[in-house]
């Protein structure tokens, strides 16, 4: 992941330089590769960028990155999966490369398409796009909200950051928003449209948020998942078509010139993704990072053997890291700081990264696989609360996707309140969230 920030000022004002330095270096973390910073004071916006490296490692996918003419300048976090197939496509009308970096596709394919290029794209991520031309600011989010971009309006100043925490060291008001307090105690975690402050919003998931040098913006959605389940179900059998799909999502999570890790602990989600990548690659290049706690050793609640089996059978190498009591004392100022926003996951996703850093320089996950397909006691109460029919249909497809794995999950969740209060797929998980929760 890198890390983007930038500053735009309506009235014509100078671009506050500290204050976007201040708002890129509190995301080093996201970018340790590299950090760089473009200010044109004459049209009054900013653009910096913290760098991971994951594609096309040299300097020349250094951002910001200009066109060739340099009257568009663009910042990106993420991958374009598809690039490689949109490259040749520009190339094929003309336009010539100086990197092999995806970052570069985008600026061509703005060229030839205009603002519409986006709906193109395959992949996650969130970028910035400055067309001096048109004096238009563009910020687009891929169409699952992967890749998180914030941003504040005051009407005078834009400003925005793949952090709120970058966008809170730039200036903005800190105020605490109710609404995302609330949302916190009900989920875990703040969700969109809200934030925990009061004065920044998420670009939405989907979308594009144009903003132009008059005080004119615009939000336009480009792509909601939800229009796939409004068309017609595929010719062949949901087995084949469902196994076939996340086959495909696999094989292009992998693409990168770094080594790329997966999380993997006892559960059907990363059990499935390991199988999978094992498919798609040598499964000696795989590396299966999963993180233990000494408390929980020799317990039913220890998932480091299961984890272990799961990589034994994809014959995947396996990077193990047993955190203790000691260990989350000695992090625990670090890791909150690291935390965005509030979460209760961000204390497992903090250590498990860390131990992910000495065998690969990038990761993939999977995040909320059980549920979707039945795996956890909370998902098929949820489900039975909908139609009692589906439980059964979920865990019919979980079983399809990584022959081999068939061995229960040992995670779970005790003492699930009924969801009576919820008949639809969404209303059900609020109520079985509800019941634990202390009001």
């Amino acid at each position: 992941m890198c890390g983007i920030a930038g500053i735009a000022n309506y009235d014509g004002a100078p671009v506050d330089e500290v204050a976007l330095v201040r708002m890129r270096e509190a995301m080093r973390s996201r970018g340790p590769d590299g950090s760089g910073l473009w200010c044109n004071q004459t049209t009054s916006v900013g653009l910096a960028h913290a760098r991971l490296a994951i594609v096309d490692l040299s300097d020349r996918g250094a951002q910001p990155m200009a066109s060739a003419d340099g009257q568009v300048q663009v910042v990106f976090n993420g991958e374009i999966y598809n690039h490689r197939e949109l490259r040749a496509w520009c190339e094929s009308r003309g336009a010539q490369y100086f990197s092999n970096s995806d970052t570069e596709t985008l600026l061509h394919l703005y060229a030839l398409e205009g603002e519409r290029f986006v709906r193109r794209l395959r992949g996650m991520f969130a970028f910035a796009l400055w067309d001096r031309r048109t004096r238009a600011l563009l910020l687009a989010r891929d169409p699952f909200g992967i890749k998180p971009l914030y941003y504040a309006n005051n009407g005078r100043e834009l400003r925005f950051a793949s952090q709120v925490k970058a966008l809170i060291s730039g200036g903005i008001d800190d105020k605490i928003s109710p609404a995302g307090v609330a949302s916190y105690f009900l989920w875990g975690y703040v969700t969109e449209p809200h934030c925990f402050h009061q004065a920044v919003k998420p670009v939405p998931a989907g979308s594009m948020v144009v903003f132009r040098s008059d005080g004119r913006s615009s939000v336009e959605c480009y792509n909601d998942p939800l229009d796939a389940l409004r068309g017609e179900l595929p010719a062949q059998s949901e087995s084949a078509s469902l196994r076939a799909a996340v086959l495909e999502s696999v094989k292009h999570h992998l693409v990168a010139d770094v080594p790329v890790g997966l999380f993997l602990s006892a559960g059907l989600d990363s059990g499935t993704l390991c199988g999978l990548a094992s498919e798609c690659v040598n499964p000696e290049a795989l590396c299966g990072v999963t993180l233990g706690f000494s408390h929980y050793e020799g317990t039913s609640k220890d998932e480091v053997p299961l984890a272990r089996a799961i990589a034994q059978h994809f014959r995947a190498r396996h990077h193990v890291i047993i955190y203790t009591k000691k260990d989350f004392d000695e992090h625990r100022d670090r890791l909150i700081a690291a935390m965005d926003q509030p979460s209760v996951d961000g204390i497992n996703t903090y250590f498990v990264s860390k131990a992910a850093l000495c065998p690969a320089s990038a990761a993939t996950s999977c995040l909320g696989v059980t549920r979707h397909f039945g795996r956890c006691r909370s998902s098929r109460k949820c489900c039975a609360a909908c139609r009692p029919e589906s439980a059964g249909a979920y865990v019919r497809h979980s079983r399809l996707l990584s022959p081999g794995l068939r061995r229960q999950s040992t995670r779970g969740y005790s003492n699930m309140g009924a969801a009576s209060p919820g008949r639809t797929y969404f209303g059900a998980p609020c109520s079985c969230l509800g019941s634990f929760r202390a009001w």
